[in-house]
């Protein structure tokens, strides 16, 4: 394991390959599993203020679920969640012609129309946050609709801490990222 600042962060993130293949997963994480998309305290209030800034960017069917259950929710744990449509997709995701899966808040982020991108659970997929009283656990969350974003990351050979970078900061910022970067490196050397 890494220490950096308040997070541990599990070696798996260092040593193991991930880069997303929407070509082969569809986005598959947008409408897979029970629950939608973990959100922070914080995210609760933003999703209130920029929902009519995203609105245009979201489907019909997913606009009638929010307009049903609010703009985000509590899932089984108790934790704040995006609403999801009948089980399945997240209320905030959109499908391209081409089937794939595309989060309706990053679309309205670059399109200039929020400075959210997305929640920050989306954004550091597929490292997933543990949250204890004095720090935070980051775990690397294997899922086998995955599968094909290990093989393009192994192709690559890019770490997963690497293809979150951007995520990472926009979590913990840049200072904390060199430190992790730095730390994982090392390891990584020492193991070759």
């Amino acid at each position: 394991m890494i220490t950096v600042g308040n997070a541990v962060i599990s070696d798996d993130i260092v040593e193991n390959q991930f880069v997303c293949d929407l070509e082969k997963c569809k986005g598959a994480c947008c409408e897979e599993g029970e629950y939608g998309a973990p959100l922070e305290d914080e995210e609760l209030e933003i999703l209130e203020m920029i929902y009519v800034d995203i609105e245009d960017f979201l489907t019909e069917e997913g606009k009638a679920e929010i307009a049903r259950y609010g703009k985000y929710g509590k899932d089984p744990e108790g934790e704040y969640a995006t609403p999801v449509i009948k089980g399945k997709e997240c209320a905030y995701a959109v499908r391209t012609e081409d089937g794939k899966l595309q989060c309706g808040i990053e679309n309205a982020y670059k399109a200039g129309r929020t400075t959210f991108r997305k929640p920050v659970s989306c954004h550091l997929y597929p490292i997933r946050i543990t949250k204890y009283d004095h720090y935070d656990a980051l775990n690397y969350h294997r899922w086998h609709i995955c599968n094909p974003a290990c093989t393009l990351g192994q192709s690559l050979s890019v770490p997963i801490f690497k293809f979150v970078k951007d995520a990472l900061i926009r979590k913990y910022g840049r200072e904390w990222y060199q430190e992790l970067s730095e730390k994982a490196e090392s390891k990584l050397h020492k193991k070759s």
